[in-house]
């Protein structure tokens, strides 16, 4: 029984965790987009233009790198890359924003609205909205604004109005609630083209459809390498896209170890890390159930990282679903190990990763050691570091290679 085609059910439950749990005002706008999605997810025209687009516009498939001076460095296990980085836009989220905005031209929209942390998937859905003519708000925290500031420029270029958001920790929750609030307004001619594997049903099964592209070219590519599957695949988890995405992959093969890397930020305590599936409980947020940080009070529990697109209090059910189930693992990367491993990508390999990209990167370096050189782990390098440069340089000095 393939996973892919077995969940969600059509609730969009993934186990007991998914669903939809949505004020009224938009179960009929979300009933359309689900009737549109079923539609078009397997027509050849749909399936035609996505593919023209990812070959002719993006830039796929992108490649796998072997990390050979990491390799090296770290000891151990062999260390690949699949480079997102790569991808136009400098990061996966261009795969479901180009999908994403293809739906809304299907359903005759004439805006798309969403959210963002480190803005990255506000860069992708603005250059997707002016690539097919449509109108495009992005919501971002008055914290990663000024934290992120290079992509709130790219957004504001591409012809991207930006809503910063006010209350709250002022970050991606804050955030998905301003979005939340602004689609409730204008349903009629918008859709809210949610940036993760998070949110009501379909969203959590659309984006990782649109998704796996990265795990089905990774697992060909590896192939091509290796003559084998890898044995650990790794990748940073937020909401959880990247790593749904290149998961999508190797699901179904048991003999791979899937990682998924969350944030331990500044420590354990509550308030010092965005670790959901680490900490977290069973709860409702944005209108699906999984598992997430809670205060005192049952609320969502203020979250910090150092990686502004991966600081949110739940997870995608799919991630803890697979995690329920024992088919996924959870690791842990703090403030400190993900700059560390920032430096050691980009000195070692002469890539500059993300900074959410550099949790997974800093675990596999936590990882390999502990294997064999006959080992091998593919880090999803989910995103490029440009946006992080200049907040890398004000606050962490540029380390001599050691």
């Amino acid at each position: 029984m393939l996973h892919l085609e077995s969940y969600p059910d059509e609730k969009g439950y993934f186990g007991k965790f998914g669903g939809s749990f949505i004020p009224p005002q938009l179960e009929v706008p979300f009933q359309e987009i689900t009737k549109a999605y079923n539609e078009i997810k397997n027509s050849k025209a749909f399936l035609d233009e996505l593919h023209h687009v990812r070959k002719h516009y993006q830039g796929r498939p992108t490649p796998i790198s072997y990390a050979k001076s990491l390799t090296e460095f770290c000891g151990g296990a062999k260390i690949y890359l699949k480079r997102e980085d790569l991808n136009h836009t400098g990061a996966h989220k261009l795969n479901h924003c180009m999908a994403e905005v293809i739906l809304a031209k299907h359903l005759g929209k004439k805006k798309v609205i969403a959210e963002t942390g480190a803005g990255q998937h506000g860069v992708a859905l603005a250059t997707a909205a002016a690539y097919f003519g449509l109108e495009c708000e992005i919501h971002m925290g008055e914290v990663d604004i000024k934290k992120e500031y290079p992509n709130v420029v790219r957004m504001k270029i591409l012809g991207a109005k930006i809503v910063p958001a006010t209350h709250g920790l002022k970050t991606l929750k804050e955030a998905v609630d301003s979005a939340f609030e602004a689609y409730l307004q204008d349903t009629d001619n918008s859709i809210y083209c949610i940036g993760s594997v998070v949110g009501p049903h379909p969203f959590p099964m659309m984006v990782r459809d649109f998704q796996s592209i990265i795990g089905i070219e990774s697992k060909e590519q590896f192939l091509e390498h290796e003559d084998k599957l890898p044995d650990n695949v790794i990748a940073c988890v937020g909401g959880g896209s990247n790593a749904m995405g290149i998961f999508a992959g190797f699901i179904d093969d048991k003999e791979v170890d899937l990682y998924g890397v969350e944030p331990l930020g500044k420590g354990e305590n509550l308030g010092e890390h965005a670790a959901s599936l680490t900490y977290g409980s069973e709860g409702v947020m944005h209108g699906f159930n999984s598992i997430m940080l809670k205060d005192e009070k049952g609320e969502p529990a203020p979250v910090y990282s150092i990686g502004s697109g991966i600081d949110y209090p739940s997870v995608g059910p799919e991630h803890a679903f697979l995690m329920d189930k024992g088919r996924t693992k959870v690791g842990l990367c703090n403030d400190e190990e993900a700059v560390n491993a920032f430096y050691k990508l980009s000195q070692l390999e002469g890539i500059i990763p993300a900074l959410e990209s550099a949790h997974a990167v800093a675990y596999a370096m936590k990882l390999a050691p502990t294997l064999s050189k006959e080992k091998t782990i593919l880090v999803n390098l989910s995103g490029r570091g440009d946006k992080d440069i200049d907040f890398i340089i004000e606050n962490y000095p540029i380390p001599n290679l050691k």
